[in-house]
């Protein structure tokens, strides 16, 4: 996709080609998919580095099992640095990554359109 391309032009780029496995909108959706990916990639936006237990209380109502499990996808995907440090005690931080970190204009723009159209009743 160019990069001055349009949303217009998208959308009939879109309608005129058909699906595709290759379509970066869907493998940006599939990256993105899951209960918890994209709570705790925000989470992780907002701070440059957080702890397990920092992000366990961020991310209401997950499971020790399915953070660790989500982190280490979204650290396979290469969205999530997680750095262990050898201390008295130990532990580990986890950060966004380049390609983590720019996500952020993609949550800017869910912001943006949230406040517009998810008025209060």
């Amino acid at each position: 996709m160019k990069k001055d391309m349009t949303a217009e032009e998208y959308l009939q780029r879109l309608l005129t080609s058909g699906a595709r496995d290759d379509c970066p909108m869907r493998k940006t959706l599939e990256l993105l998919s899951g209960k918890w990916r994209t709570h705790i990639i925000y989470e992780l936006c907002k701070r440059p580095a957080c702890r397990f237990g920092e992000l366990k209380k961020a991310v209401p109502r997950i499971t020790n099992t399915m953070l660790t499990a989500t982190l280490r996808d979204l650290e396979r995907l290469g969205i999530v640095h997680r750095e262990q440090f050898n201390e008295v005690p130990p532990h580990v931080e986890y950060a966004l990554t380049e390609k983590g970190k720019a996500l952020l204009p993609v949550f800017f723009e869910l912001a943006k359109w949230g406040e517009a159209y998810l008025e209060e009743p």
